[in-house]
């Protein structure tokens, strides 16, 4: 299919992952469309060329005019539309959306959609094992699990968990949510926004439609501008209220409660740390806005075990504790994991932090605080270690050269009671495929030692 004068005609934007699954889709519709990818080689090529042979795929720079000759751009998430080109067909008028809208327009069941700057995995992934519980038939998709075109060639679930990243929010203009919600927003992505304005106008787009909206009152960012009418709760790890989930106190236990009724008692979870109360709480609080029975979500919470890769417990060897974070790929991520795990030690018990890679424009002056705070040593790794470990503050720190040795620095440091913790608050490309490979490597080195 090539340039095409119809009304009709899209061009999809970026053939990974997500732009074969627009490719696919497309063509089950019958809809006349090319794609283009700025690589000369692009990942999915001999995919698309075995399957759908008789699709036009240009490769190199974007052609302006031809962006222009579409209906519509469907952007895959890695593309920034800021390209020039991008630019110059949506000023001649050209729609710009993404593979959730085109999923949206096929569906009626309702949707849970969750972003954040960190977490939403691992809430993601509890809602849906909330709806689960109650007995729903539920698709877990988005930024997580099955690319969310691909369940399309499955029967429609009772009800959709999407996890969405700012970059899929970018293009998304018809999301509905039945529940949305930001978790938090904490500097990320600075290499492809213009500031943080730009970062947190793109997650506030997930409450553009939506019927409740789930509020972070620990985080003033989260807070959208809504019509009065918007259903809407909240949570934090202070005292519950009307419509607000907290934290209550009751002699020496506490409980996940909301308004006056005791929920589960943090005992009872398996996930350690503030930041794990606090995904648990949001995730209580997306169930309830979305019809899910208390008894069905406090099951769930009672059998979650945390995400492979997210401040998963990995062992314990010579009295301390190893956490693999891998996940925490930005500095908020990072404090998270530092505060929430820092609360849970005890006399001169502290953390020591592997961290470091590609950083992504971020500063890293926040890690000093919680670093002094709960901090014995730093290991640092990757292309941007070495500013990272000058941003830290004042702490005993190391460079390693490879995550055996960063593990082996870390264990020498570490004494009983100690956690030794990844948590890089960096991605991983200087040195790894992807953040799972680098979470695999820690495993590894823990496990010989």
């Amino acid at each position: 299919m090539g340039l095409i004068a119809s009304d009709n005609f899209k061009i999809v934007i970026g053939l990974g992952q997500t732009g074969l699954a627009c490719a696919r889709y497309l063509a089950k519709k019958g809809i006349s469309f090319s794609v283009v990818d700025s690589r000369d080689e692009p990942p999915g090529a001999d995919t698309l060329k075995s399957e759908l042979p008789d699709v036009e795929l240009r490769c190199g720079p974007f052609d302006a005019d031809f962006l222009s000759s579409a209906n519509e751009l469907i952007l895959s998430p890695g593309v920034a539309q800021s390209e020039p080109a991008i630019q110059t067909a949506i000023a001649r008028g050209t729609a710009l959306s993404g593979d959730i809208d085109l999923f949206c327009r096929e569906i009626i069941a309702p949707i849970i959609a969750i972003t954040g700057s960190n977490a939403k995995s691992t809430v993601t992934s509890l809602v849906g094992d909330m709806a689960k519980a109650a007995g729903l038939n539920v698709g877990v998709c988005g930024n997580i699990g099955t690319p969310v075109l691909d369940l399309l060639d499955e029967p429609e679930k009772d009800i959709y968990v999407m996890e969405l990243s700012s970059f899929q929010l970018e293009t998304t203009n018809d999301l509905r949510a039945e529940v949305a919600t930001v978790l938090n927003v904490s500097p990320d992505h600075l290499d492809r926004y213009d500031g943080m304005q730009g970062y947190y106008q793109a997650k506030h787009r997930i409450f553009r439609g939506a019927k409740s909206v789930v509020v972070n009152r620990d985080d003033a960012l989260t807070s959208p501008l809504m019509p009065k009418q918007v259903n809407t709760l909240a949570y934090h790890l202070g005292k519950p209220d009307f419509k607000l989930f907290g934290v209550l106190d009751e002699g020496d236990e506490q409980w996940l409660a909301v308004g006056f009724e005791k929920l589960i008692a943090v005992s009872d979870l398996k996930v350690r740390g503030s930041h794990n109360i606090a995904n648990a709480l949001a995730a209580l609080a997306l169930g309830q806005a979305a019809g899910l029975p208390i008894d069905a979500m406090v099951r769930a919470l009672k059998d979650f075990t945390g995400l492979k890769h997210r401040c998963q417990w990995v062992a314990d060897k010579f009295g301390v504790s190893y956490f693999n974070d891998s996940k925490g790929t930005n500095v908020g991520a990072t404090v998270a994991a530092l505060n929430g795990l820092g609360e849970t030690l005890k006399g001169d018990e502290k953390i020591i932090l592997i961290a470091g890679g590609v950083g992504k424009g971020a500063e890293f002056s926040e890690l000093a605080l919680p670093l002094q705070r709960y901090g014995r040593h730093l290991v640092y790794i990757g292309e941007d270690g070495s500013r990272l470990a000058d941003e830290s503050g004042d702490i005993d720190k190391k460079m390693a050269s490879s995550m055996q040795d960063a593990v082996s620095q870390a264990t020498k440091h570490a004494a009983p009671g100690d956690i030794v913790l990844l948590s890089p608050a960096c991605a991983s490309f200087d040195m790894f495929s992807g953040f799972p490979a680098r979470g695999d490597a820690f495993i590894e080195a823990v496990e010989s030692l």
